[in-house]
């Protein structure tokens, strides 16, 4: 379970995920690859399946970007039996596999919630890490699990969520704040899968 990469105080560096698939912008694609973002997406099957063409762009588009497990219905992990919680993440490990070429490394389950049945379930459907967070992107600033900036080797959670969810705000809108955010910390974004 990881939720900040160890660098030294010097290295100020952070790490973008962005959860679920929900909104499927083409400006995004179009600005992600512009800026060479490396995301670490993590994505959920009931939302994200109606168009994987569009995440398969976004991890194609030249930024390292990866695509990973968020479960196949996105349930609250520590409600459900370990039989049930391994038929999410198995479910969406044979999902992914057969749509991208390959089983994630990485997995994250909902909301941060999970227990030792998810650990283990996890490690049964070949995860090798699981992925939380320190900062999450709202939708003009960031909400810190502690203190009140960014720490080095941060992983930040951002969601693909459009006007309806942001309060008329657009994925590009927000990612735009989020980057400015970063920016005006004097961090610069890391591919997540480099550091682990």
């Amino acid at each position: 379970m990881i939720d900040r990469i160890p660098l030294p105080a010097e290295e100020k560096i952070v790490f973008l995920t962005f959860d679920d698939g929900a909104e499927k912008d083409p400006e995004f694609l179009k600005m992600a690859a512009d800026l060479k973002l490396p995301i670490s997406m993590f994505l959920t099957d009931s939302v994200a399946s109606s168009d994987y063409g569009h995440f398969e762009k976004l991890r194609d588009n030249g930024s390292a970007s990866t695509v990973n497990n968020h479960t196949l219905t996105h349930p609250n992990l520590r409600t459900l039996s370990f039989e049930a919680q391994k038929k999410e993440i198995c479910g969406q490990q044979d999902k992914l596999e057969k749509r991208f070429g390959q089983r994630p490394p990485l997995f994250r389950p909902p909301f941060g919630n999970y227990n030792d049945d998810t650990l283990r379930a996890a490690s049964e459907c070949g995860v090798s890490s699981v992925l939380l967070w320190r900062v999450s992107m709202q939708i003009n600033n960031f909400q810190y699990a502690q203190g009140s900036a960014l720490q080095p080797g941060d992983i930040i959670l951002a969601h693909f969520r459009g006007p309806s969810e942001l309060k008329g705000a657009t994925e590009i809108q927000m990612t735009t704040r989020m980057l400015q955010r970063i920016q005006e910390q004097g961090y610069r974004i890391g591919r997540l899968e480099d550091y682990l």
